[in-house]
């Protein structure tokens, strides 16, 4: 054996462990994606009480809106800003011991999107006539097909906006007409028994 064949026999095993001690601390971004990218940082969900409409925002484009049902006056739905911090398709409803599988029986429908205000979210539906009007516990709802595409625009980390009130962004967008809704503030929602014992982590709000 030569000397350059006796040095590279020498060096091979340095060389391997250098190379696996590089890949241990360089992240993998398949698995660990870094920071959203800059649209997905500007996606937001505008939601009008008053007009009980939905409309999901990129870049300041509207690439899509939904007719949706909002808080009844007596659970009025929370307006303010918040995040999306939970995603969950086919959920299962539990609520004071009732467990409802998912299917045509559940009344937060097909999916679900929890909210940063605890107990209350955006999702589908087992009362599709409901969308349209005052008649929910709080949440937004949606028709479950609705609900099904929205669910594949949205992000944990998107900014949803509901508003109580008419401003020249939402008659931009929704139109000029609108039916007056009761509406509650972000910082001190009014809670009934069902919003108090529910939690995302169950999908328990009533709907």
């Amino acid at each position: 054996m030569n000397q350059v064949a006796r040095w590279a026999e020498k060096n091979t095993g340095k060389h391997i462990l250098a190379a696996l001690a590089l890949a241990s601390v360089i992240p993998c971004r398949a698995q660990n994606p870094g920071p959203a990218d800059e649209g997905q940082q500007n996606r937001v969900v505008l939601v009008s009480l008053v007009d009980r409409k939905l409309a999901v925002i990129d870049n300041g484009v509207v690439v899509a809106t939904f007719q949706v049902a909002v808080g009844a006056e007596v659970s009025p739905s929370p307006a303010g800003e918040f995040r999306i911090v939970s995603r969950v398709s086919n959920p299962t409803y539990y609520h004071r011991g009732t467990v409802i599988p998912t299917g045509k029986d559940n009344p937060v429908g097909t999916r679900w999107v929890g909210l940063s205000l605890k107990g209350y979210g955006i999702h589908g539906t087992n009362a599709p006539r409901s969308i349209g009007r005052a008649a929910s516990h709080g949440c937004i709802r949606l028709r479950n097909h609705d609900m099904e595409r929205l669910f594949t625009m949205l992000r944990i980390g998107d900014l949803v906006q509901i508003r109580g009130e008419r401003d020249e962004q939402v008659a931009r967008i929704f139109g000029e007409q609108g039916d007056e809704t009761v509406v509650a503030s972000a910082q001190n929602p009014p809670q009934n028994s069902e919003q108090q014992e529910a939690t995302q982590s169950v999908v328990g709000l009533g709907n």
